[in-house]
């Protein structure tokens, strides 16, 4: 069993990986740290937990890591995995931030999106972006610090990039809304997010300010081997968990329904968690609860001549702590799979 250590275990996300990570075949969790329940058993503050984790008790935050653990899952508020990163690395252990702290290749992009300036420019050139779909080659058993993509670049970057990579649309006139639940938000209710406020609403929010903008950017401009500028529009959907992004984009070239659906399946029919679904069915956040996996469909608008892309993921999964496992699985030379094949929670 392979010791690691989990810091922030008390968040959603952290959660999370607790509860999939339970189910791990080669893992151990060793060491759970927590600002708020240091020194309570796991088990005592959720019990849901309690069979999983009997004698597992929350740490301080700087307490020293028990001898042997080979990996560090960070799921930290933004901007603290900035300074943790460095230590963990000196000292031999492999750190997978669920933060967005080396997400960004550009350290001059963290005082425009994220208001603080980056401490440790170094390592972002050696920080692997973590979509195994589009970097699984890159995620192997030399990688040292993977940053976990966030959960509305991941729900929308599997819908976009196949269009982007045979181009088939105009990245330029990319236009993306998307909707998560008030999980997204984190574990402390604010104003917008209180029950009073979210449930029975739909808002929209950061609208053209909405710091993974760039992220999606990102790996646009990647595929598509030139700077892309895109319009991303979130909203706060009165639901629990999950992710809907309705992306679209004017087309490059005329293509018919059919052959834009095989362009997609067959960029994705050996990528276990992602699934395009037959023509005429739509992706649904109900159907992928609890689940790592993320629905696809492709739609071509002949009237607007603009191709529609439409995702569905769980924002806590598939968006964190499910595609976290995965990366994990992929940098120890594991079954990708492994730990992550439970069927979604229906209804």
């Amino acid at each position: 069993m392979t010791p690691i250590a989990i810091y922030g275990g008390a968040g959603y996300t952290g959660r999370e990986l607790l509860r999939i990570l339970s189910g791990h075949p080669e893992v151990e969790v060793a060491h759970v740290t927590s600002g708020t329940h240091a020194g309570k058993w796991l088990g005592a503050v959720f019990p849901e937990l309690l069979r999983a984790y009997p004698m597992l008790p929350f740490a301080e935050r700087d307490a020293p890591l028990p001898e042997g653990v080979e990996v560090a899952f960070l799921c930290l508020p933004h901007g603290e995995s900035i300074a943790a990163v460095p230590p963990l690395l000196e000292q031999g252990v492999r750190v997978i931030d669920l933060a967005a702290d080396y997400r960004l290749n550009d350290a001059a992009l963290y005082p425009e999106w994220y208001g603080r300036d980056h401490g440790h420019p170094e390592l972002l050139a050696e920080a692997v972006y973590g979509l195994p779909e589009w970097h699984g080659d890159a995620i192997d058993t030399e990688v040292r610090l993977l940053a976990n993509p966030g959960c509305y670049p991941t729900a929308t970057l599997l819908a976009l990039l196949p269009a982007i990579e045979a181009g088939l649309i105009k990245p330029a006139t990319v236009v993306v809304n998307a909707c998560s639940g008030v999980s997204g938000a984190g574990v402390r209710p604010s104003e917008t997010t209180h029950f009073v406020h979210a449930n029975e609403s739909l808002k929209a929010y950061k609208v053209g300010r909405h710091q993974h903008t760039p992220e999606i950017e990102q790996l646009c401009s990647e595929i598509a081997g030139r700077p892309v500028t895109l319009s991303f529009t979130p909203h706060l959907a009165p639901m629990n968990r999950g992710i809907a992004v309705t992306a679209t984009a004017t087309l490059a070239r005329k293509i018919d329904p059919e052959a834009a659906w095989e362009l997609y399946f067959n960029r994705y029919v050996d990528a276990p968690f992602v699934h395009l679904l037959p023509a005429g069915q739509l992706p649904d956040t109900a159907r992928v609860r609890g689940s790592n996996q993320c629905h696809l469909q492709v739609v071509v608008d002949p009237r607007t001549q603009r191709l529609v892309m439409l995702g569905a993921i769980d924002n806590l999964v598939k968006g964190a702590a499910g595609q976290a496992v995965q990366n994990l699985n992929l940098m120890m030379g594991w079954e990708e799979t492994t730990g992550l094949l439970a069927p979604p929670l229906v209804p």
